[in-house]
């Protein structure tokens, strides 16, 4: 099995050791493996997506991200019915977009927040 090396700071570790004593992981390459088939599976799901859809699109991030949000919110404004931002802890915040749109264009802005490192999670769900 080809082994590959990465760099967490102590943050990611600290949750990740969390984790594994509250969900009774064997170590940190078993959770670092679940997460990554998480992640495949979803960008799977993702794929499948087709034509006109309905979604949800739930994106947290810290108070200085803002300005990062409000670009990507504009480049994809054509998609989104209703968006909700609230302050949920501290300088965090929660934003919610109702879109509605062609799939692909509903993927590419999913794909812009998850791939921005300043954001902290993002996470569709598509009907």
């Amino acid at each position: 099995m080809p082994i590959v090396s990465i760099s967490l700071n102590d943050e990611i570790l600290s949750e990740l050791d969390r984790i594994q004593k509250t969900m009774g992981f064997t170590g940190r390459s078993e959770i670092i493996r679940a997460s990554i088939r998480n992640l495949i599976s979803e960008e799977k799901q993702q794929g499948t997506l087709a034509g006109l859809i309905h979604a949800i699109l739930m994106v947290v991030h810290d108070e200085e991200s803002e300005q990062i949000v409000t670009g990507i919110k504009h480049n994809h404004e054509d998609l989104i019915g209703t968006h909700l931002h609230s302050k949920v802890d501290g300088n965090k915040c929660m934003e919610l977009f109702l879109l509605h749109g062609d799939a692909s264009k509903i993927n590419v802005m999913t794909r812009d927040f998850k791939t921005n490192k300043k954001m902290d999670n993002v996470k569709l769900v598509a009907m």
